[in-house]
């Protein structure tokens, strides 16, 4: 049965009014979406634990998502396109990152998917999103704990950056998996000195399933207490036996199941509008999630039928994560387990450690069901660990590009768009701040997503295929190991590398028949780690191999992947995930002496800000040539890059 009803609690008209060309008005829907599943049928066997769950007269599982539609007014004017967003932690991301909300300080932005008459339908997936007006969760189905035989465990990662002694049960802030029962001696508290370092045991007696209130210690079970103090820029894993079993998976099936349902006539749909063609757009832990879903075979329904026409996963790397086994915390993303497993490919391919054969589309290639695909990843990716082995293979030679998809790299960028005037965060302001030790990356990326969202549109409707994929490549040498890296990235005074030994990645998991079970207990023993490669650098220390934007064609500063975590805030050799760093050239040729930089000042390169704003301009000309960027956003990129150029004049970056 699927998406079995629609609950509109509300309908109000968008963006004040404001008419969009032939697509005129748009409205705001917002309500719950209900969904009936049958565990027994082959297109939801792969759902861990759904065969568990509490069933109804007629043998389906139930569970509901939070959802917000913006479509036309006037189901006459709307196109056949819609964009699933898959939200981010609870956060609506679509409408925000393509319109450029920021920059209009208005929900619609500069109104750039509307124009353009994209529906866009924001889905809640996720089981720990707390309750609030503001964010899209899952209400989801649980298992009855008495019908496991073998339970498992959960693990939490707390990383603080400042000295607390408290913690939540949770990742970041959402729905804690309440501990069974908090004398719970098997429990396990470990820690690490980075995050890709070795385990170490704290002793049971040291800490406890408890909460400080007003001086007085009680006993909790949604909260782990360490009198001693959890020590910034150290990584710890409590791992522990749940009361409560969500079936995570659901999630999954909620957006496979809302795609199909888009696409079903008007006599089943409530929406009114029949869409032809469903698009996916999943950012960071979502790319994550759609990567999951592509591998579990979960773009079929379960009538058989393709659900999502195409897919656009931004930042996602090659990871996967906790989207479908017992006890999963879906906004999980360092802790070792489920999440970072081979493959990381599209393609079919052979695991260098366990000899596992497989590929991320195998089981949709079986179907004839893979959707279109443009996968884009920052800097940050790379230097994570994990960015490059879905086109380089660990044995260090380039990967054939699968049909189906494309891959670009934004080169000299970092994991969210950044922006000029970003600083590093405050030290002190909370433990899971991130504390940076130099100025954040100011490169912002949107308007190659917007040119790859266009891309993958006409792509679907026209067949018109895309640019070709832009990565870097052990062919061309733009390619290399980190550890190159560290040796060529010497021009940009007062700036130290990570530690080689501590960056991130990712590693072989042994594997029992538990783990394939879904069935997880911690801490998981890790083996060899997978060889990852980061992009090569040109002279001024910008990224060579991705799609150059003006700022690294005609740059005024030098821009990275990573950036190191404050002293004060521990750990000062670790990098911070996420985060890049920008670094002004000098202004003039003077400071370039005081300053003893080594990269030619600003006065040497340009004449003048008007011959700067002339290159940008045909820097940018260039990439929309090429279809990396749309022709309409050329002034948009030429407007930020002499913000930038002004700034960096100013030496106020």
């Amino acid at each position: 049965m699927a998406l079995s009803g629609v609950r509109i609690n509300s309908r109000e008209i968008y963006a004040k009014g404001k008419s969009y060309g032939k697509y005129g008005r748009y409205v705001e829907l917002k309500g719950y979406l209900d969904f009936k599943v049958d565990p027994t049928i082959s297109a939801n066997l792969s759902i861990k634990d759904l065969d568990l769950a509490p069933r109804d007269s007629d043998g389906f599982v139930q569970f509901s998502s939070k959802f917000i539609l913006v479509t036309p007014e006037d189901n006459t004017k709307a196109s056949e396109r819609i964009i699933v967003d898959v939200v981010n932690r609870g956060r609506a991301r679509v409408i925000p990152t393509f319109n450029r909300s920021d920059v209009a300080d208005q929900p619609e932005g500069d109104g750039f998917l509307l124009s353009h008459g994209f529906s866009v339908i924001s889905i809640g997936w996720q089981w720990d999103v707390v309750e609030s007006e503001q964010l899209l969760g899952l209400i989801p189905p649980y298992v009855d704990m008495e019908e496991f035989e073998l339970p498992g465990e959960t693990v939490v990662q707390i990383s603080p950056n400042v000295v607390h002694t408290g913690a939540l049960l949770a990742n970041r802030i959402h729905i804690p998996y309440s501990v069974a029962d908090s004398d719970d001696n098997t429990a396990k508290l470990i820690v690490r000195d980075w995050e890709d370092g070795p385990d170490t045991l704290i002793d049971r007696s040291r800490w406890h399933f408890a909460i400080e209130e007003n001086g007085t210690i009680k006993p909790d079970q949604d909260h782990i207490y360490f009198p001693e103090g959890f020590v910034p820029g150290k990584y710890y894993y409590v791992s522990y036996h749940p009361k409560i079993a969500p079936v995570v998976g659901t999630g999954l099936l909620s957006l496979r199941d809302t795609a199909s349902f888009l696409k079903s006539d008007n006599s089943v749909n409530q929406f009114g509008n029949k869409f032809k063609y469903v698009y996916a757009y999943g950012v960071s832990q979502t790319a994550r999630m759609l990567r999951h879903l592509l591998y579990l075979g979960l773009n079929s329904d379960e009538n058989g039928s393709i659900a999502f026409d195409a897919m656009l996963p931004h930042v996602g790397g090659s990871r996967m994560g906790e989207f479908n086994h017992r006890f999963a915390q879906p906004s999980q993303q360092a802790a070792s387990g489920f999440g970072h497993t081979f493959p990381f490919d599209d393609n079919d391919s052979e695991d260098i450690y366990s000899g596992k054969k497989d590929g991320l589309l195998n089981k949709l290639r079986v179907l004839n069901q893979v959707p279109k695909i443009i996968y884009t990843n920052s800097s940050s990716e790379y230097w994570r660990g994990d960015g490059s082995l879905a086109h380089i293979h660990p044995n260090g030679y380039d990967l054939e590009q699968a049909s189906e998809s494309r891959r670009y790299h934004f080169s000299g960028t970092q994991h969210g768009a950044g922006y000029l005037g970003e600083e590093t965060v405050v030290v002190g302001g909370g433990a899971h701040e991130v504390n940076g030790r130099y100025t954040f990356n100011v490169v912002d990326y949107r308007p190659l997503l917007r040119a790859a969202l266009i891309n993958l549109d006409l792509w679907v409707q026209q067949g018109i295929e895309p640019p070709l994929s832009k990565n870097p490549s052990i062919d061309n040498g733009t390619a290399i190991l980190p550890s190159e890296f560290m040796e060529a990235f010497t021009m940009v005074p007062g700036i130290e590398n990570p530690s080689l030994n501590k960056l991130w990645g990712i590693r072989e998991i042994q594997e029992d028949e538990h783990f394939q079970l879904g069935i997880g207990f911690y801490p998981v023993i890790e083996g060899r780690r997978y060889q990852n490669y980061v992009a090569n650098i040109d002279s001024d220390g910008n990224e060579l191999g991705g799609i150059r934007l003006p700022d690294l064609e005609v740059p005024v500063g030098t821009h990275t992947g990573w950036n190191l975590r404050h002293p004060d805030s521990g750990s000062p050799d670790d990098i911070i995930p996420m985060k890049g760093i920008s670094v002004a050239f000098a202004n003039t040729k003077a400071n370039k002496k005081k300053n003893q930089d080594p990269r030619r000042s600003l006065e040497e390169r340009y004449e003048s800000r008007e011959k700067y704003s002339e290159l940008v301009h045909i820097s940018a000309k260039k990439l929309a040539d090429q279809k990396y960027l749309l022709n309409d956003d050329i002034e948009i990129v030429l407007e930020a890059c002499m913000a930038r150029y002004d700034a960096a004049i100013n030496a106020e970056f």
